[in-house]
């Protein structure tokens, strides 16, 4: 066991009230039968429940001058444990669906019980800082393990849904190709740009007709803010594009985008450090 002081966004609600039933009872009827339905039951419970991090809260005594003075005061330092593979030597966050369920963790009961959430725990997992592969529920129970890969995919696919512009929406008839001309002035101003955004790895560019309207589809390898991130491809792109409609973006990490791109070049790739 080890500890990670990074921030996390603390609920207002308390420990003592999180219980989970439909996120126990998903998990449960997963770990019965594996189907694709009940692993996208237990993820949409996941990402809609609350969450019991275990943490060590300390006052840190420190000093900051005011009014030219130097005064005496206190910060707080949250340090949280940490799961650790015996043999990988991995870190995962260990979260719990209730007090239940974080009292069978040897060691926390005195522990600060954090409540938390999906997208704050992505944040955290995909923070460099944490140095850490995942997360996992319920670790000394019926547990799930979610290593960061699987958090990075379900994040952006969950933001992706969220978004009201730039996207596909549910329903819509689509059809992907090659573009009739290739935007050599868009592409150009899209490379220098992103060459300054360090979260985007790869992006890829393509036609997409959408109920029988013509436009750029852009799909976008990153780590990062979502809506940051298209938000500053869909200034760079404006000048460049009819209408706002023009342009749809997609995560890389969502099926249909990866198929779209299946076999073809990024014209952009991050320069390799």
């Amino acid at each position: 066991m080890s500890e990670n002081n990074l921030k996390v966004e603390n609920s207002k609600v308390p420990a003592e009230e999180i219980k989970n039933p439909a996120l126990k009872a998903a998990i449960e009827k997963m770990q019965e039968d594996g189907s694709k339905h009940n692993i996208d039951v237990m993820i949409t419970e996941c990402v809609k429940a609350k969450f019991i991090l275990p943490a060590n809260v300390r006052q840190i005594p420190n000093a900051h001058t005011k009014n030219g003075q130097t005064v005496m005061g206190n910060s707080t330092q949250v340090q949280f444990r940490l799961l650790e593979n015996n043999q990988t030597k991995q870190k995962f966050f260990g979260v719990f669906t209730d007090t239940d369920e974080m009292n069978k963790w040897n060691g926390v009961a005195g522990s600060h019980k954090v409540v938390t959430d999906f997208d704050s725990l992505a944040g955290m997992v995909m923070d460099p800082k944490s140095n850490t592969e995942g997360f996992v529920i319920n670790a000394f129970g019926k547990s799930v393990t979610f290593p960061k890969p699987m958090v990075i995919s379900i994040k952006q696919q969950f933001d992706y849904m969220r978004r009201k512009k730039n996207i596909i929406e549910n329903g819509t008839q689509v059809k992907v190709g090659e573009p009739d001309e290739y935007p050599i002035d868009l592409m150009a101003a899209l490379i220098n740009h992103l060459s300054t955004e360090a979260p985007v790895n790869a992006a890829y560019l393509r036609m997409i007709e959408k109920d029988g309207k013509k436009g750029y589809f852009i799909v976008v390898d990153f780590l990062g803010d979502m809506n940051e991130i298209f938000e500053g491809i869909a200034d760079v792109a404006k000048p460049f594009i009819d209408d706002e409609e023009a342009l749809t973006l997609m995560p890389f990490t969502m099926e249909f985008a990866r198929n779209a791109v299946k076999g073809i070049e990024p014209f952009y790739k991050k320069a390799e450090e």
